[in-house]
């Protein structure tokens, strides 16, 4: 497997940079939620639904507003409403989660998100859509890891570990989907310019890829 761990690092150090120097709104808030890592876009996600008080599955302004002050991101009230017009493709005056999500990821070109998918369908063994420990059992290999090895870890202590690297923060069930694990590489490909490069990543990665 190509090590995530550096790739996550490196992803973090350039989004912290790319906060220093952002130059509108909407760069701001994807480097602040990158700058925790690949599972910050689908973590931020989370955190805006919670922040949903009327149950409306949206975000008017308001709770916008609030929620993005919770989550750390300082801006002036004409900075919240430019970004809040971005989020709000259709002109409806509230935010769905579909639109929040869809621009504050970072975009993938085809060819790697052909690659990811191909990824993901390999990965899922049962070909019910979603990613799980049995999944990861037939396509892993814990005996190899380091902790169990070491003892520290159970083989299913490993599968567990290795599902949380794709999950959103605060949240984590044991399944990934296919919204997860694009989410994720879509974040990782941040620190990775060269689409060359990304393809040999995501082959060292999971092998040999239909696309």
């Amino acid at each position: 497997m190509a090590d995530m761990g550096k790739l996550n690092a490196e992803l973090k150090a350039k989004a912290n940079v790319n906060k220093a120097h952002a130059k509108n709104p909407l760069e701001l808030v994807q480097a602040h939620f990158l700058s925790r890592g690949a599972s910050g876009i689908k973590g931020a996600q989370r955190r805006f639904r919670i922040m949903d008080d009327d149950g409306s599955k949206s975000l008017s302004f308001e709770e916008f507003s609030k929620g993005i002050r919770e989550v750390g991101v300082n801006m002036s009230k004409e900075q919240e409403y430019e970004l809040f017009r971005v989020f709000d493709r259709d002109g409806q005056g509230t935010i769905n989660f579909d639109e929040f999500l869809r621009t504050l990821q970072p975009k993938m070109s085809d060819r790697r998100r052909k690659l990811v998918e191909a990824a993901f369908i390999k990965m899922d063994k049962s070909g019910d859509g979603v990613v799980t420990v049995k999944d990861i059992a037939q396509a892993y290999n814990a005996k190899k890891h380091p902790k169990y090895l070491s003892g520290e870890w159970t083989d299913t202590k490993v599968y567990q570990e290795y599902l949380k690297t794709f999950e959103a923060e605060g949240h984590v069930d044991g399944i990934v989907t296919l919204e997860e694990f694009m989410s994720y590489y879509a974040s990782i490909g941040c620190s990775i310019d060269n689409d060359a490069y990304f393809d040999l990543m995501m082959r060292n990665s999971w092998g040999d890829l239909v696309v």
